[in-house]
C-alpha cells in the first residue's frame, strides 16, 4: 500500500523542462509545446525574460503569461508558463544564434538546478532543450555535453546515452570522445555496462524480456580477427556473460546490418560502440521523432536529438516535435515506472 500511495504521489509531480541555450532555439520551441497544450503538467528551468522575448516572437505574448515561481509546486496551469531561476536574469537583447558565455552559464545553471529538484523529489522527469558546447565552455564548464553534467551532478557512474525513435532503440558504449581514443575505451567491463543498461531502457519502457543486439565495432564485426579482435577479446565475453545471467543478448553483429535488423523487428534495441555508429542511423530516420535518454540516473531524463539550431534561431520556424517526443516519451517511462 505504502508503494502504491508513493506512486500515486509521484505521479501527480510537474515534469521540468530546461531552457536549454537561450540564444538558441530553446526558448521558442518551450513556447510552441506549451501554447500547443500538453498532457501533464510541466514547468521551465529558465529566464523568464528569455521566454517572454520568445512569446512576443511568436506573436503569443496575449495568450501566454509568464509567471516565476519558487518552487515547482503542481506545474504550469493552461496559457500560463511557470518559471524557475536561481541564477541571473539574462539581458533581454542577447543576440540570437551566436556563441555567449552568458547563455552558457545559464543553460548549465537551469540544468543544475532541475537535476537538484529532480533528485529530491519535486518532479516527475527532465525534459532538456539544447545546450551549445562552445558557450559552455566560454563560460568555463568544461563538460562535453548534458550526459556528463548529469552524471557528474547525481554521482551517477553507470550511465549511458540512448537515442530512439518509433523504429530504434539505440544505446552507445562510448559517447563523447575522439574516434581514435574509442578502442582504448572498449573493454568487457564497458560492454557489460551498457549491456545492462541497455536491458533496463527496455524495461524501462515496459519491454518484460528485451532482445538485445550488440554491433561490432570493426568492419564484418572483426571477420574473425581479420579487421580486429576487439570482438573477440573484449565484446563477445561480455556477451557470454550477459546471456549466461540470462539476458537474451546476441552479437557482435557487423554494423552495416545490425540497425536494419533492428528496424524490422529482430531486436528491440542495438549497443552501438562509439558515437556516430549508433547516432547516425537514428538521426537519418529523422530528426523530428528522436529522442535523447540519459539511461541509468535516479530519475528520468529526454532530450531532443538535435542542436541548439543557431542559424535559425529567432526566426519562430523551428519544429518542436523532437522536443513533444521527448515529453511523450519521458511521460511514457514513468508511467511504466509507476506501474513497477
Amino acid at each position: 500500500m505504502r508503494s502504491e500511495s508513493v506512486n500515486m504521489q509521484r505521479s501527480h509531480l510537474p515534469l521540468g523542462f530546461t531552457l536549454g541555450d537561450a540564444a538558441g532555439v530553446g526558448p521558442e520551441l518551450i513556447v510552441k509545446l506549451f501554447h500547443q497544450g500538453l498532457p501533464h503538467p510541466a514547468v521551465v528551468y529558465g529566464d523568464a525574460g528569455i521566454l517572454a522575448r520568445a512569446c512576443t516572437a511568436l506573436g503569443l505574448e496575449e495568450q501566454i503569461r509568464i509567471q516565476p515561481l519558487k518552487t515547482p509546486g503542481a506545474g504550469s496551469c493552461k496559457g500560463v508558463i511557470g518559471v524557475l531561476n536561481r541564477w541571473d536574469s539574462l539581458p533581454p537583447d542577447l543576440p540570437y544564434g551566436h556563441v555567449d558565455a552568458r547563455a552558457g552559464r545559464g543553460a548549465y545553471e537551469y540544468l543544475c538546478h532541475a537535476i537538484d529538484d529532480a533528485q529530491d523529489g519535486r518532479l516527475r522527469a527532465v525534459v532538456t532543450a539544447p545546450l551549445h558546447k562552445e558557450a559552455l565552455h566560454a563560460a568555463g564548464i568544461n563538460f562535453p555535453g548534458h550526459t556528463e553534467i548529469l552524471a557528474e551532478r547525481t554521482a551517477t557512474t553507470d550511465y549511458a546515452m540512448m537515442l530512439a525513435n518509433h523504429e530504434l532503440r539505440v544505446l552507445l558504449v562510448t559517447i563523447h570522445m575522439a574516434l581514435a581514443d574509442v578502442p582504448q575505451a572498449i573493454n568487457q567491463q564497458a560492454e557489460h555496462r551498457a549491456i545492462t543498461l541497455a536491458q533496463l531502457a527496455c524495461r524501462q519502457a515496459g519491454i518484460r524480456r528485451p532482445r538485445i543486439a550488440v554491433a561490432g565495432l570493426n568492419p564484418h564485426a572483426g571477420e574473425g580477427g581479420a579487421f580486429g579482435t576487439e570482438e573477440s577479446r573484449h565484446i563477445l565475453p561480455a556477451i557470454q556473460a550477459a546471456t549466461a545471467k540470462g539476458l537474451d543478448v546476441s552479437g557482435p553483429w557487423p554494423g552495416d546490418t545490425i540497425f536494419m535488423r533492428a528496424r524490422k523487428g529482430e531486436f528491440d534495441i542495438v549497443v552501438a560502440q562509439y558515437h556516430d555508429q549508433g547516432l547516425i542511423p537514428v538521426k537519418y530516420l529523422g530528426l523530428d521523432e528522436g529522442v535523447n535518454v540519459t539511461v541509468g540516473l535516479p530519475f528520468v531524463r529526454t532530450s531532443v536529438d538535435h542542436g541548439t539550431a543557431f542559424d535559425i534561431a529567432g526566426k519562430g520556424i523551428a519544429d518542436p516535435a523532437s522536443l513533444r517526443a521527448a515529453f511523450d516519451m519521458a511521460l511514457q517511462m514513468t508511467a511504466h515506472a509507476d506501474q513497477a
